[in-house]
């Protein structure tokens, strides 16, 4: 009988922890290149791209998912690729069938986009330098949606969105020293709007994804979004 007891404690003592560890697996997430359904005059053809590194960034740097590469997946290809040929060490060879897959995609959607700007009389620019006086506000949402990757099902959605001005004497440089197209805004209010929002996104979605519906950081969120609407349909005239 002691025999057996001391059995199903070992059993129990190896297997618990491994269970658990399973019940902790991280999400695995890839991001989708985002889309863009506004006139911004900052978005290019490669800003999709740059937006979704952005994201992928920010939802590593959560440490809360496993981020799976998708922008460089064919990069990945050709090393396992160079592997299987024989021109690599076999002890060092990137192995093939090893790429993990995507339980959830995230795809983003800007769908409002604002910049004002106002004032600015006296403003000088000196040698790539710029002194002025002005109010500067750029405004952004993004629409998300998380894609369960078996069934096609939209699991999750929700709007984010951000704000950022600039006002009274400013004084900045602009040397194109920040690679990338949303480099020139990195500074502005345009890109600190730009910014703000991927940062929500990743915020929500480690809060959506990972800690559930009863945690208070989603009451937080949908107070927020019970707000964006209210708001969203005061600015609507209606007979």
């Amino acid at each position: 009988m002691k025999r057996n007891i001391g059995l199903f404690i070992i059993i129990g003592l190896v297997i618990f922890p491994l269970s658990l560890g399973l019940a902790q697996e991280k999400p695995r997430i890839g991001v989708l290149r985002f889309t863009n359904q506004t006139s911004a005059g900052w978005w290019s053809g490669n800003m999709g791209y740059e937006l979704q590194d952005m994201l992928a960034s920010e939802l590593a740097n959560t440490k809360a998912f496993q981020v799976l590469e998708r922008k460089e997946i064919n990069a990945v290809l050709g090393e396992q690729d160079l592997g299987a040929s024989g021109r690599v060490d076999s002890k060092t060879r990137a192995k093939i069938g090893k790429i993990k897959g995507a339980k959830y995609l995230v795809a983003g959607t800007v769908s409002a986009f604002e910049h004002n700007t106002s004032g600015g009389g006296g403003g000088i620019s000196i040698g790539g330098f710029s002194i002025g006086g002005k109010k500067d506000k750029a405004y952004m949402a993004v629409d998300l949606k998380v894609i369960d990757t078996e069934t096609g099902e939209i699991t999750d959605n929700r709007t984010v969105e951000a704000t950022s001005e600039s006002t009274g004497v400013s004084f900045g440089a602009h040397l194109g020293i920040v690679s990338g197209n949303l480099g020139q805004y990195e500074k502005t209010p345009v890109g600190k709007a730009i910014r703000a929002c991927i940062i929500e996104a990743s915020e929500y979605l480690e809060c959506s994804m990972t800690k559930g519906k009863s945690d208070p950081c989603m009451q937080a969120y949908a107070e927020k979004d019970s707000k964006r609407r209210e708001k969203t349909k005061k600015s609507i005239q209606l007979d």
